[in-house]
């Protein structure tokens, strides 16, 4: 099988200890968590793991099925590129003499559709949302000019088909 990238889904009860637990699953097979993010879902006290992997479909099905094996999580999935909408952020942070300097630096913030989130006498910030490449190309047009600071989020995504886990956090919340 093909290595290719998964989105994988995890919903579950707001545990301490439970993120250690599922990374656990990842490194014990040597896996690489290329992104992950935590926040809450759509149903109170519940929450929803979004963790991108680059791997084949049997080693993601082998992972999803021992992540459900844990007490807290309600149901896990996973998805390809292909099935969900997905973004992420980033931030860059920038020398500002370049910013009234390099009339290029306009042109690639134009470009990428970035937006200015202050101006300081040192440094200005953008702020660009959108898929990893896309900020990959922001990241690699600004890097000649030097970037003082930069960070990435994890990746947020919906799947576009419908899921059924909203029948079964319906059915959790009635009995929590």
């Amino acid at each position: 099988m093909e290595n290719q990238w998964f989105t994988i889904s995890v919903y579950s009860e707001n545990s301490v200890g439970l993120l250690n637990r599922i990374s656990g699953i990842f490194l014990k097979r040597h896996i690489n968590i290329e992104s992950l993010n935590v926040s809450k879902s759509e149903i109170e006290n519940v929450s929803k793991f979004t963790i991108v992997v680059f791997t084949t479909e049997d080693w993601t099905r082998k992972i999803v099925q021992q992540i459900e094996k844990q007490i807290e999580v309600i149901k896990a999935f996973y998805h390809t590129d292909d099935e969900i909408i997905y973004q992420e952020s980033a931030i860059f942070k920038i020398d500002s003499d370049l910013l009234f300097d390099e009339r290029q630096i306009q042109n690639i913030i134009k470009e990428h559709n970035a937006t200015i989130v202050t101006v300081a006498r040192d440094f200005f910030v953008l702020a660009k949302t959108g898929r990893r490449n896309e900020i990959d190309e922001m990241h690699d047009a600004f890097e000649p000019f030097g970037i003082l600071q930069f960070v990435r989020s994890g990746r947020i995504s919906v799947s576009k088909e419908t899921m059924p886990i909203s029948n079964l956090l319906e059915e959790f919340q009635l009995n929590n």
